[in-house]
């Protein structure tokens, strides 16, 4: 299977392989390549589109909800980080066109480039078949972030999560210990977050940010468990 049949099977929608290419053409590539075309007006109109069907869903889903809470929970879901965490999901990065100046500074794991081309990818398919078939495309993609955007909140970040709970529960700011190793090229990091003396979660990934959210979430799940305990222990060792 060629990468591009291996894109398309996972995005589970045809596209012409020009578009295709197109979409996933960065800006550093088309200029190190005499200066082809950009996936940036893909982006212009998959952002568009992304933003009406998370809107249309948040509405139908959510009738109760006023429209600043509706407000924020589609800021969390669009955001960047939010997106390429999708993006890293289907391997996007596996498939970009970058320069070779990107590509060395780890463009493949940068959350503004994952981003923008799935917003790319989203304009493709609504250029190429229309609302209905990449209304469901994002809605399959985007699904699982926006019910996590119904509880997280405006955040949709497990950092800012976990460090408003700990705050709530009085013990102070989590504290991370990020390590990186491995070649330059494919770096791996590991993080761990302190809470109150605790160790309360750890995460890799292949960059720090991704690590580091992947500590949080499991930090925030341990400390909504054991929040009380930890707020008692911590307050008889004053």
């Amino acid at each position: 299977m060629t990468t591009a049949s291996r894109l398309i099977t996972t995005l589970g929608v045809h596209l012409d392989p020009e578009l295709l290419v197109l979409a996933l053409t960065h800006r550093s590539f088309a200029h190190e390549a005499g200066g082809l075309p950009t996936n940036e007006r893909l982006e212009f109109l998959g952002d568009t589109v992304l933003g009406l069907v998370v809107t249309e869903a948040l509405y139908r889903r959510y009738p109760n909800q006023a429209e600043g809470e509706l407000a924020k929970m589609r800021a969390a879901t669009v955001s960047q980080r939010a997106l390429a965490a999708i993006a890293r999901t289907i391997d996007l990065g596996d498939f970009l066109l970058l320069g070779k100046g990107e590509t060395a500074t780890g463009g493949r794991e940068k959350d503004s480039i994952l981003s923008d081309t799935l917003e790319a990818l989203f304009g493709a398919v609504y250029l190429t078949h229309g609302l209905e078939p990449a209304r469901e495309l994002v809605e399959r993609l985007v699904g699982p972030t926006l019910e996590a955007a119904a509880q997280l909140g405006a955040g949709l970040d497990w950092k800012t999560s976990l460090q408003e709970l700990a705050a709530r529960l009085g013990l102070g700011a989590p504290q991370y210990d990020v390590q990186g190793s491995g070649p330059d090229h494919a770096r791996t990091f590991n993080a761990r977050i302190l809470i109150a003396d605790e160790l309360c979660g750890e995460g890799t990934g292949p960059a720090k940010k991704v690590a580091e959210q992947e500590a949080a979430a499991a930090a925030y799940e341990c400390l909504s468990a054991r929040g009380p305990e930890m707020v008692a222990r911590a307050a008889g060792g004053a």
